[in-house]
């Protein structure tokens, strides 16, 4: 049992195209060919710079360094020194942010301190002025 699909042979339309035209494709792959060849020359040149030599002078006054360490119970140090509460951190920070160079805080959690006091003691030292502030990792807590 067999099943005939269209005119049975006599026709004169044109067959169906089955292929897909890639000549399209094939220009797009030479285009981008020729502008990478193009454009490796470009980027194999170098910029040769004459950069100044010898040692700059030290900075007139090393920043004072303050270490603010957080243990997982909550607590905090100054320097190693335990702060009875949030009001005596804050005035040391405020005398902190007043000093004509601002010391550089090292702001040290221990990994199993809570977020809500370490993210207390950045917006206090933020809110009172202290612009230079960086996180050390607990690996160094407490020396």
């Amino acid at each position: 049992m067999a099943m005939n699909v269209g005119s049975g042979g006599i026709s004169r339309d044109p067959e169906v195209m089955i292929d897909i035209n890639t000549t399209p494709l094939i220009d797009v792959m030479l285009v981008l060919l020729v502008m990478l060849i193009i454009t490796i020359p470009i980027q194999l040149h170098s910029v040769n710079l004459n950069l100044p030599t010898g040692n700059p002078p030290p900075p007139p006054v090393l920043p004072e360094i303050v270490k603010i360490d957080i243990d997982n119970t909550g607590a905090v140090y100054w320097n190693g020194e335990v702060v009875s509460d949030r009001a005596a951190l804050e005035e040391k920070m405020t005398r902190a942010s007043a000093q004509a160079v601002q010391p550089e805080v090292h702001l040290r959690p221990d990994k199993a301190a809570k977020y809500a006091v370490v993210a207390g003691v950045m917006a206090s030292a933020q809110r009172l002025g202290l612009t230079k502030i960086g996180i050390v990792g607990s690996e160094q807590f407490i020396e």
